[in-house]
């Protein structure tokens, strides 16, 4: 098949964000993550075959603003005074990347910490691989962001995640 529109690369991001407006803390967010000039697409949870896992300033620097940029996306925000809030973005990545698939999962939560929120990310994207492959991915990873929402009436948003890059 001709023409295949396939990522060849993917970063992994995150940014934490306040704001009187809640759109706002999405965009200081979007800031942090060094994401918020690109028009985002959110997709679906598939690692393709062949896809490069890259850092994200090597992956910041192949995009041009006002680009359209694939992203699997994990998104939270609250205005609760003392609320934790926490995005993660779960991979897992199969043993042979260049002819099988892998997955991601997106998981936001209330009260969870970093380390509680990022593991149990990686554990669905696991039991998602297990449940085609049989098997236990290769390795696992995550991508999270969390925090506690100030008593100042602020809206906080975090996000987390993995950006595609077509070439």
């Amino acid at each position: 098949m001709t023409g295949q529109f396939v990522p060849k690369k993917v970063f992994f991001t995150s940014g934490c964000g306040s704001h009187e407006d809640k759109l706002t803390s999405f965009e200081m967010a979007l800031r942090r993550a060094s994401i918020e000039c690109y028009n985002l697409v959110e997709v679906s949870s598939i690692l393709p075959p062949k896809c490069r896992i890259i850092s994200r300033s090597a992956g910041i620097k192949e995009l041009f603003p006002g680009s359209v940029v694939f992203t699997v996306l994990s998104r939270l925000s609250s205005k609760e005074p003392s609320r934790r809030i926490t995005a993660s973005v779960g991979c897992a990545v199969p043993e042979k990347p260049e002819t099988n698939w892998g997955y991601f999962t997106e998981y936001h939560t209330y009260d969870e910490t970093k380390e509680e929120a990022g593991d149990y990310a990686e554990k669905i994207a696991e039991n998602m691989f297990k449940s085609v492959w049989q098997k236990v991915p290769a390795k696992t990873m995550n991508i999270t962001e969390s925090a506690i929402v100030n008593t100042d009436g602020l809206w906080t948003t975090v996000v987390a995640a993995a950006v595609f890059l077509m070439e």
